[in-house]
């Protein structure tokens, strides 16, 4: 049986240049999606997975987002006296137990797999899992947990995947299946952005890992790859050799990348239809726009 994985990495330290003049202030993760940041519904799903450490790696301007997961005091003792019983249960989901969350400081923005090589020694020799809070996915079973279903059976390391447009396989890591089951996939090899004509699948990388320490390990010898980044494919391709193996996992759910400004405004139309106290005044909005852009046309 798989080792039980208790601790997640979250890489937070990037600059969001893309949503600039707003991330100027405001780290891009605790930017609001409906009436929650983006690195709450991160948080929602490694807790429901089974996640006990959270470890956030970041970078300087990032106090806002240490900030968040602090308690209120003041706050919380108005919406007290103010009855506002609902509202308090809210705040204090937003809560992180002492000692349960750590900061690491990244101060070369290297990649994605220097960030996760930056928590190593709060890893240690277990297995972990990586989160990538601008990869928001709507499931009915969050997909880290799926993930993790499917990983107490595989062991090894663990990487969600979902088909995409073949011209678009130089935007993601590919991978380069061996044996397709289904919803998990045995990988043969993984590529970093490749060219569309080289692309051995259409099958890329979405951002949820879990890894064994092996990868860790493997991200000490990584060169630069990609981009001149070091790249945490690479670290996860060196298992593939293994016995322990690398898997490709379909999850189920819909995927938005809300490191767009598109993949952020669709999440939101998204997410505020999927609310009950929203969908009907969102929907009568989103109705009557399409109506006058018809009759414009």
């Amino acid at each position: 049986m798989a080792k039980r994985v208790t601790k997640a990495i979250f890489p937070v330290a990037g600059m969001g240049t893309r949503f600039l003049p707003a991330t100027k202030s405001v780290p891009k993760e605790i930017m609001t999606l409906v009436d929650r940041p983006l690195i709450q519904y991160a948080i929602d799903e490694a807790r429901a997975a089974g996640i006990k450490e959270f470890i956030f790696v970041t970078s300087r301007g990032k106090s806002a987002l240490e900030d968040y997961f602090d308690r209120a005091p003041e706050l919380e003792h108005t919406l007290r006296k103010k009855g506002k019983t609902e509202l308090l249960e809210i705040l204090k989901s937003t809560n992180m137990e002492s000692g349960g969350i750590a900061y690491i400081r990244q101060n070369q923005a290297l990649g994605l797999g220097h960030a996760v090589w930056c928590a190593r020694r709060l890893v240690m020799n277990e297995p972990f899992a990586v989160i990538l809070p601008d990869d928001v996915i709507a499931a009915e079973k969050p997909c880290l947990q799926q993930m993790m279903e499917a990983y107490e059976e595989t062991g090894g390391s663990m990487v969600a995947a979902m088909e995409v447009p073949h011209e678009r396989t130089s935007s993601y890591g590919i991978l380069d299946c061996k044996d397709d089951m289904g919803s998990l996939v045995s990988v043969k090899g993984m590529v970093e952005k490749p060219d569309p004509d080289d692309a051995p699948s259409n099958l890329a990388v979405i951002g949820r890992y879990i890894l064994s320490p092996q990868v860790m390990r493997n991200l000490n010898k990584v060169e630069e790859g990609a981009g001149g980044e070091i790249q945490l494919t690479d670290a996860i391709a060196k298992e593939i050799a293994s016995e322990r193996g690398v898997y490709g996992f379909r999850f189920r759910g819909q995927r938005f990348d809300c490191g767009s400004k598109v993949g952020f405004l669709q999440a939101t139309v998204a997410f505020g239809l999927a609310r009950d106290d929203l969908r009907d005044e969102l929907q009568g909005y989103l109705d009557e726009l399409s109506a006058s852009r018809s009759a414009a046309q």
